[in-house]
Order: C-alpha cells, then structure tokens, then sequence
C-alpha cells in the first residue's frame, strides 16, 4: 500500500513544497514540507534532515539555509534537504494528533486539552515511524534523490523523545540524531526500557542532545515572580530535562559506534530553545568540516 496524496501547495519559506499524505494504514493526513537545495544533487544523492513539528519549524531551517549554506566560508554549512513532518493546519502545532504521533507506544489516555474536544492518547510513536520511513520516503523517491546513507532526525520536547525512541528501536533508519528539550522522564521514563535493549549493531551514528539554561533547576528571569512560579519549580524537579539529557548523552557516549555529545543553549527556555535547536540541527547533519 502506498500514502495517497490528497492535496500540495507552496508554503512562504523560499520555495517549499508541500503535500498532504494520507498514511496507508491509518488514514490519518499529515503534511510533508519539502525544501530543496539549488543545483544537481550529488552522485550518492543529496544529504537531508527530516524534523518532527514540521509546521513550527521548516519556515526557520529553509532560513538557516538559505542564510548560511550561500556563505559556506563563513558558516561551515553545506546544502542539503529539508524535510518536515507537520499537519495540515495554519497553527504551529496540532496537539491532539501530535501527542499520539509522537508517544512511544504503550502510551496512555489523558484528559482534554480544552473542554467538549476528545481525550488525549499517545503511543503512537509506531505509526508515526512507518509513515515517515515507508509512506513518507516512498513518496519523496519520485520528487528528489536522498543519500540513504547521510540523513539526520530532529526532535524538540516530545520530537526528542519521539526521535530517541526510534534511535533505540531502529537504528540503522537514519546515521544522524538530534533531540532537543528530550521528553526523556516522560510516562515514568518508560523510554529507558528501550534503551536497554539497544544495540547499534556495528553502524557509525551521531547523536546531539541539548537543552536550554532555564530547563534545568532555575527558572527564567521573567518567570521567578509568576503566580505559577511554585508549580513550574515542582514540574522541573520531575522532568529534569538537563539532567535527564546529560544522563543519556554520556551513556550513549559510552556504547561503540556512538558518537554523543550534550550541549546547553544559554538563557533559553523549554520553548525559546526552538530556533537555536533547529539551527543546531543542520550543522550537525550538514556541517562541512
């Protein structure tokens, strides 16, 4: 069974593309941005990144490259492609379906985002995952060439978990990874016990995890004398998320084959961190030197 392309357009960010697949299986729509570098691509095929979040983060990589991939002397940034998963909405995100997309499974039922709309459900990180490695890259075959072998991820809060859920599960589906503001302690930190079972199997792979300033302990400057200010702090202290990304970076650190590395990005927040994780991104997968 093949995705079935129901609609395609041009988005404003340079000349992105994109294509409203319906998934095979499920059924489900989800909109493939696809931006593509200038001139032929390379005997191999051109290298990629595909990003989670697809909506809220393409208009921000195409500028990046576009930016520096001109000036590489300048940058260290080669040209590559860009690919992002999204849906097809104006907002930046679609919580209810990205929370189900991007929960590894077993996942769990939670209340409502908003009064009178369905429950939220995750753990279906496994649909997802079909859909971009089988519909998502069948589809893309017939609109440019990819070099299998040189093709990051990206994932910011619930796409880094998504993203290292996928790295432990199948990773020989992409050679870089990044996950930024990893959900890692996300449902009791149940994504440990797949990292147990990892086994890179002989392959060479890259992973970048990274988190902003405000994400650890402390709150941000602007956040300290919020009414809500005792309830962010209690949330920090279950999350974790710098913690919890250094704890991995230096475990994956540790297994052969794993090059891993973490990085803060200073005065960010969880939500800040965006463009600066986006453009992290690119260079980790596209970097010349």
């Amino acid at each position: 069974m093949t995705a079935k392309l129901m609609a395609e357009g041009q988005a404003n960010s340079g000349g992105t593309r994109w294509f409203d697949l319906q998934d095979s299986i499920s059924g489900t729509l989800r909109r493939v941005f696809l931006w593509l570098p200038p001139g032929e691509a390379p005997a191999a095929g051109w290298p990629s990144l595909t990003m989670t979040d697809g909506n809220a983060v393409i208009g921000t990589a195409v500028d990046i490259m576009r930016a520096q991939a001109s000036y590489p002397t300048g940058s260290n940034l080669g040209w590559g492609v860009l690919i992002a998963v999204g849906y097809p909405t104006e907002d930046a995100y679609d919580p209810l379906q990205r929370s189900w997309d991007l929960g590894p499974p077993p996942g769990a039922t939670y209340p409502p985002f908003w009064p009178s709309t369905p429950d939220v459900r995750t753990g279906g990180g496994g649909e997802l995952a079909r859909f971009i490695l089988e519909d998502m890259r069948e589809f893309l075959a017939g609109q440019v060439k990819l070099d299998p072998n040189h093709a990051g991820l990206f994932g910011h809060s619930f796409g880094g978990l998504f993203a290292l859920w996928l790295l432990f599960t199948q990773p020989g589906a992409f050679s870089h990874w990044i996950a930024a503001s990893p959900s890692i302690t996300w449902e009791d930190s149940a994504l440990l016990a797949h990292l147990k079972d990892f086994d890179p199997a002989g392959r060479q792979l890259s992973v970048h995890l990274s988190a902003g300033e405000w994400e650890g302990d402390l709150l941000a400057p602007f956040q300290r004398e919020a009414e809500d200010a005792p309830q962010r702090l209690a949330e920090k202290a279950k999350t974790r998320t710098i913690a919890a990304a250094q704890d991995m970076a230096a475990h994956l650190a540790s297994l052969p084959g794993v090059t891993a590395r973490y990085e803060t990005y200073v005065n960010e927040t969880h939500m800040s961190v965006l463009p600066v994780a986006v453009n992290r991104a690119l260079h980790c997968v596209l970097a010349l030197r």
